[in-house]
């Protein structure tokens, strides 16, 4: 009758079950909690995003950007700027961006996410943790980063000179590599009567110093390569252009 009436204190864990648990957590809990809970194995795809999903954070020139770096490809080889929530309908992601309050305009790079808040006085990190979890849930989701493919307008022609061809070249080996290390890019938009036009995005649309890197950095390599450049003008593209270029 004795043995019936055995204390709870000299039950048995399983073997190995001490090592897993903290001793102190285990004083402070009932052992029969231990004992009758099986462990349950994470799913595959919920333990692939606590392995290595680790979001690390990048400070761009302009204070009211920040880059995302999500261990994974994001565009791979190119980029997508969604200046405002009415361009985000080809992206599951930039759409949930957009819906955390405070969100500006998100910005897609090879590897990095740059996000915009709407001004200086938002703190980061009161958007940072929504962030984050909006980019990990995407990512655990397995949904298609961009749902339609859309023409960037970047890409060489048939038609293009020699100084097109030029200028275009040295846009992507020299300039832009640089600029997406800023959690931005530079587009060509055309060039007319030694006129360079380009579209800046992500971080440098509204970045500070952004004319300065327009002029003291991008204009003086391609006038000291290309002699036939006589100058840099940024093109600006109202939320009205944007809607029509992103309309289906």
């Amino acid at each position: 009758m004795r043995e019936k009436h055995r204390s709870a204190a000299s039950c048995t864990l399983p073997t190995g079950l001490y090592d897993m648990m903290n001793p102190y957590t285990i004083k402070k809990q009932p052992l029969h909690q231990f004992v009758q809970r099986p462990l349950v194995p994470l799913s595959t795809t919920l333990r692939n995003t606590v392995r290595h999903m680790f979001i690390q954070t990048q400070d761009t020139p302009n204070p009211n950007s920040l880059k995302f770096i999500p261990g994974k490809p994001v565009l791979e080889t190119r980029t997508m700027d969604f200046p405002t929530p009415a361009t985000a309908f080809r992206s599951p992601l930039a759409r949930q961006l957009f819906r955390i309050e405070g969100v500006k305009s998100v910005f897609f790079g090879p590897d990095f996410i740059t996000v915009t808040k709407e001004s200086e006085e938002l703190d980061w990190n009161l958007l940072k943790p929504d962030i984050y979890a909006t980019i990990m849930d995407f990512f655990a989701s397995g949904l298609p980063l961009v749902t339609e493919e859309t023409s960037s307008g970047e890409a060489g022609s048939e038609e293009d000179d020699e100084v097109v061809a030029m200028i275009k070249e040295l846009l992507d080996t020299r300039i832009r590599p640089t600029v997406q290390e800023d959690g931005g890019d530079v587009i060509y938009k055309g060039f007319e009567d030694g006129i360079v036009q380009l579209k800046l995005q992500g971080s440098c649309t509204s970045c500070p110093s952004s004319i300065i890197t327009l002029k003291n950095g991008i204009q003086n390599m391609l006038q000291f390569y290309i002699p036939e450049v006589e100058g840099v003008e940024q093109v600006m593209e109202d939320e009205s252009n944007e809607k029509e270029t992103n309309s289906p």
